[in-house]
């Protein structure tokens, strides 16, 4: 496992089981570099859910990838995301 991989796996052990909103939005910050588009819309939802500092560009960057997909698309993103935060 490469250390981006390693790290990438501990900000969301601290995200998902410790409930750390700044490793929230540090594993969002990373999807945003790397243009992903499902993947942040959950760990957006998940920053938020915790209470995250988010910033307009956050916003921006989520209503943008939210706007090319359909409703059924979303509401499976929320579920995931949901699951996530259960889990």
């Amino acid at each position: 496992m490469t250390s981006t991989r390693v790290e990438t796996a501990g900000l969301s052990q601290l995200a998902c089981e410790r409930h750390d909103p700044h490793a929230a939005l540090a594993l969002l910050d990373r999807s945003l570099v790397l243009g992903h588009r499902r993947i942040a819309l959950i760990r957006y939802l998940h920053a938020q859910y915790l209470g995250a500092p988010l910033e307009p560009r956050h916003h921006e960057y989520v209503h943008k990838v939210a706007a090319r997909l359909s409703i059924e698309t979303i509401a499976r993103i929320a579920t995931a995301a949901r699951a996530r935060l259960e889990g």
